[in-house]
C-alpha cells in the first residue's frame, strides 16, 4: 500500500482496517492519499446475480468503500450524505476490479467525490458520492468522531 504522510490518511486506514462489511467482500485497501483512495475486489459465485453477472450491489460497495476511505483522508469522522452510480458494463465471476476515488470538491463540511470502477481499462461503473463531516475527531466504532 503507498504511504502518505499526512495523519489523516491514518484515520481512514483505521476506519477501512475495522470496516467487517468490506472485509466481508475481500475488498483491498491499495493506495490512500489525502482525497484518494483505490481499492481492490474479486466477484465471487456468491456476488452474481440471476444473468450471471456481478450484482450492482456488490459494485455499489465497492465503489463507496473507495468512496468513504477518501472522504476520511483528511481525519475528522466523515460519511456519506449522499451517492449514485451509473453502470456502463458487466462484470462476471472471477473479474478483478478496482475503484479508484478523487475529490472533486470541499466546502464547509461537505464534499463531492467520484469513483471509477474498473475490470482492467474497461469501465463498470461511474459514482458519485456527497460526503458530510460529522465530528472532529478521528476515532472509530463510535459514530460521533469525538
Amino acid at each position: 500500500m503507498s504511504e502518505d504522510p499526512n495523519p489523516g490518511t491514518d484515520a481512514a486506514r483505521q476506519m477501512f482496517a475495522a470496516d467487517k462489511a468490506s472485509h466481508g467482500m475481500g475488498i483491498e485497501l491499495l493506495e490512500i492519499a489525502a482525497g484518494t483512495a483505490l481499492v481492490r475486489m474479486t466477484v465471487t459465485a456468491d456476488m452474481t446475480n440471476g444473468h450471471g453477472t456481478a450484482h450492482g450491489g456488490y459494485i455499489f460497495a465497492l465503489a463507496d468503500t473507495a468512496f468513504a476511505c477518501a472522504c476520511n483522508s483528511h481525519g475528522p469522522v466523515t460519511v456519506a450524505a449522499g451517492a449514485d452510480v451509473t453502470f456502463t458494463a458487466p462484470a462476471k465471476e472471477g473479474d478483478v476490479l478496482t475503484a479508484a476515488a478523487a475529490e472533486r470538491s470541499r466546502f464547509g463540511r461537505s464534499g463531492i467525490y467520484d469513483v471509477t470502477v474498473l475490470r482492467g481499462t474497461t469501465v463498470i461503473a461511474e459514482f458519485r458520492g456527497r460526503s458530510r463531516t460529522i465530528g472532529t475527531g478521528t476515532g472509530t466504532g463510535t459514530g460521533t468522531g469525538q
